[in-house]
């Protein structure tokens, strides 16, 4: 009888143990980091291991890095504890922020500026000169959750008066100007930050370069969006402090090292980051007002 009641108190310690979840940030419960898919996944999720694996070496968390297929899934696995940590476009951070109550922690620094802009783009051998010429053509955006690639241009037509025939979402920055390269599309919306000091440029079309080395010659920008506070790095509402401080000053210096800097580089062209507050995206919040909308109605 002794051996049956210990056998059973052993069952039921091992059941209780079934049932309780890992420590956070432990190889049975990484934290998890999550990038929208604005470039091409592979080379994100290469580099994103880089700096996941530089933090575990500096703090002895484990992390699990993935690219979901669109803006929407990183938002929404914000609201589903799927993610604890996402590197958000700017609208989209205001979508998670919205919906779900999600941190802004970092701001992207890119050429020294905390801001860019959202570029229109057409063929370089097109009679698409102007944001004018755009009334009555086929628009390529990247996503519907993108800042540069939807929101402010679609904004400023708006404004205009000036109405696309037809529109698409490309799924990305590389993609909505492959739309403009291949002639699905007469006029592409992504990202521009300005040139180096040498004067290479660090727009989008930057991330397609080396695969259509003539994409410059080829692509013309011919209009521009107003300035938009940069990309983030964002955790998940309820996220524990102590966990997200040490991940930040992490990140922090890393981006000092060199090898940390040119990793961030080639993940999003980033040179470096900035502490923010959620207050430092009010002026998108305003965008939307004068568009006479709000981040919730455009998650509904």
């Amino acid at each position: 009888m002794r051996v049956v009641k210990i056998a059973s108190v052993l069952l039921i310690l091992a059941l209780l143990s079934c049932g309780q979840k890992s420590e956070l940030g432990t190889k049975k419960n990484p934290i998890k980091m999550y990038f929208v898919p604005s470039m091409e996944a592979g080379k994100i999720v290469t580099s994103g291991k880089e700096v996941s694996d530089y933090i575990t070496e500096k703090t002895g968390y484990h992390f699990k890095v993935a690219v979901p297929t669109s803006y929407a899934s990183v938002i929404e696995a914000l609201g589903t504890d799927e993610t604890d940590i996402a590197w958000l476009a700017t609208f989209a951070y205001i979508l998670a922020n919205e919906k779900f109550g999600a941190e802004v922690a970092l701001t992207t620094v890119r050429n020294g500026l905390e801001s860019y802009r959202g570029q229109f783009l057409a063929r370089a051998d097109s009679d698409i000169n102007s944001l004018e010429d755009i009334d009555g053509k086929v628009i390529a955006y990247t996503d519907a959750a993108s800042t540069s690639g939807y929101l402010y241009p679609s904004a400023i037509l708006a404004e205009k008066g000036i109405e696309p025939k037809d529109m698409l979402f490309a799924g990305g920055h590389p993609q909505a100007i492959l739309a403009v390269y291949q002639g699905t599309a007469d006029v592409g919306c992504t990202f521009w930050s300005p040139p180096g000091e040498d004067g290479s440029i660090k727009d989008a079309r930057r991330a397609v370069l080396e695969t259509y080395p003539d994409v410059v010659d080829k692509i013309k920008i011919i209009g521009f969006t107003d300035w938009i506070p940069n990309d983030t790095v964002t955790f998940r509402k309820n996220f524990p402090a102590e966990i997200r401080e040490e991940i930040v000053q992490c990140l922090l210096d890393f981006a000092a090292t060199e090898e940390g800097h040119q990793t961030l580089l080639t993940l999003l062209d980033i040179d470096n980051f900035v502490r923010a507050e959620d207050s430092d995206y009010d002026v998108v919040r305003r965008t939307l007002n004068i568009l006479g909308t709000d981040a919730a109605e455009l998650i509904k």
